[in-house]
């Protein structure tokens, strides 16, 4: 089976040109305003701007549907490419120390520069190959087979996608006799008694039918016809939340999930959470030197607690906290139930009697928190995720109560940045979990993390 190429394999002479640019537009910026002189600290500029350009094309997906974006569209693309090589240009400088060596009128030089070149050479070369499409490819006779509810999608998705040099000469309608009718400027050809006539008769090199068409024994007469045959699982796609073909050992499925995560996005997401986990196992190392006494004197033994919870799908691992409660806070929790302020699956009080005096502090400033960095090294849990409940907890969840599992658990998330302990109704936290997960992006878990440090240091919301 031909395996589907990537947005950055289909156009690797767009990513040929974008490279060409960026070397023209800083030879040019470093002409206009220093000469043609070279020194060495342009030079590791220049390799510094290069791996920048090839790593942003790597991590965005800015050549996926290039040959279907607008002139304004492909515009922003360019522009938005050129403020994030800039971003990471001053970043450069400022860890190589360096930065007051440079002109910061060369920079904006080169941003300009570079913003017209890339946008002019995509614009032509993609002139150019549309045109060569047509001329290639029309002569590419289409008809699409389906019912009269999908004939207009259908036409206005082909005439979208016209670069691809296919003509549409016809509809087939199945489910109506409308032979000769026309359905936004294409006319019905044929109908369920008279399509294969038709083609047998007519230039027809591919015919598109839906999936549910398949099946049929018209599929197989049009087979041994020797046309070619496209499937469209759109009918059944549009059903379905994030879809995505996908081969499973033998085989092709269309995959359906509450939330996509791309492979890319979770190397980031993990490469992130074992820089953020190291950090905070080293502050966590600290805080155990200063508070592990405290916390045994208040309370003879374990400094850490450790408790089964519920993670991604259900798996059960070991969470750590620095000990904030008695010994004996688990047997006495079902006596304060009656006391819980949580309407739901969920167990908080005001002024629980099981803490202890060293335990408050370390709660309203969040420290007790720091030893789940060792369960995000070990890969149990993420920086950013959604709180994983308890063993009995998951036990009485109701079916949409699941979803919360479909991630990874989190140190953080947006239930606690949204009010943490100030929202009290279990359901409102399955919302906001749901809200993540189905909105996952790398830069909601970046925001997340920066209103995390927020509300810690506000001490705002805790508990």
């Amino acid at each position: 089976m031909q395996k589907r190429a990537t947005s950055r394999s289909k156009h690797l002479d767009f990513i040929v040109l974008d490279i060409i640019c960026v070397v023209l537009s800083f030879f040019a910026a470093h002409h206009l305003r220093l000469g043609y002189s070279f020194d060495n600290a342009y030079r590791v500029m220049a390799i510094i701007i290069l791996f920048a350009h090839i790593g942003l094309m790597f991590m965005s997906e800015g050549y996926s549907g290039i040959l279907r974006r607008g002139k304004l569209a492909e515009l922003k693309k360019v522009v938005w490419h050129n403020v994030c090589l800039i971003a990471v240009m001053m970043m450069g400088m400022f860890f190589l120390k360096n930065s007051a060596v440079y002109s910061r009128l060369m920079m904006a030089y080169f941003f300009g520069i570079d913003v017209v070149l890339m946008y002019v050479f995509r614009c032509i070369r993609k002139y150019f190959l549309l045109k060569k499409n047509v001329q290639e490819k029309g002569s590419t006779h289409m008809i699409v087979i389906c019912n009269k509810s999908r004939a207009e999608t259908n036409v206005d998705n082909l005439k979208a996608f016209s670069y691809a040099g296919v003509k549409l000469v016809g509809l087939a309608i199945m489910d109506q006799s409308m032979t000769g009718e026309d359905i936004k400027g294409v006319q019905v050809v044929a109908d369920k008694d008279t399509v294969l006539e038709y083609v047998r008769t007519n230039v027809v090199d591919e015919v598109l039918m839906s999936a549910e068409s398949a099946a049929t024994p018209l599929y197989e007469d049009l087979i041994m016809m020797g046309v070619v045959v496209h499937i469209s699982m759109n009918s059944i796609i549009e059903k379905i939340p994030n879809p995505s073909v996908n081969t499973l050992n033998n085989f092709t499925v269309i995959t359906s999930s509450i939330n996509t995560m791309s492979f890319k996005q979770k190397v980031i997401k993990r490469c992130m959470d074992i820089a953020g986990g190291l950090v905070g196992t080293l502050i966590m190392l600290i805080l155990l030197i200063i508070f592990g006494p405290i916390i045994y004197i208040q309370s003879p033994g374990p400094v850490f607690f450790k408790q089964t919870r519920v993670g991604k799908n259900g798996r059960q691992f070991k969470i750590y906290k620095f000990r904030s409660m008695y010994m004996d806070a688990e047997e006495r929790k079902k006596e304060l139930m009656t006391q819980n302020k949580m309407s739901g699956l969920m167990f908080k009080m005001d002024n629980d009697p099981r803490i202890t005096p060293i335990g408050r502090f370390i709660r309203k400033t969040s420290i007790d928190e720091f030893p789940q960095f060792i369960n995000i090294l070990k890969g149990d849990m993420s920086l950013v995720g959604t709180r994983p409940p308890t063993v009995d907890e998951v036990e009485k969840y109701d079916l949409h109560h699941k979803s919360r599992l479909a991630i990874k658990p989190g140190l953080t998330g947006m239930w606690q940045v949204s009010g943490r302990s100030d929202i009290t109704d279990f359901e409102e936290v399955v919302r906001l979990d749901n809200e993540y997960i189905k909105n996952f992006s790398l830069s909601l878990d970046i925001k997340i993390l920066f209103k995390t440090f927020g509300a810690v240091l506000g001490k705002k919301g805790s508990v």
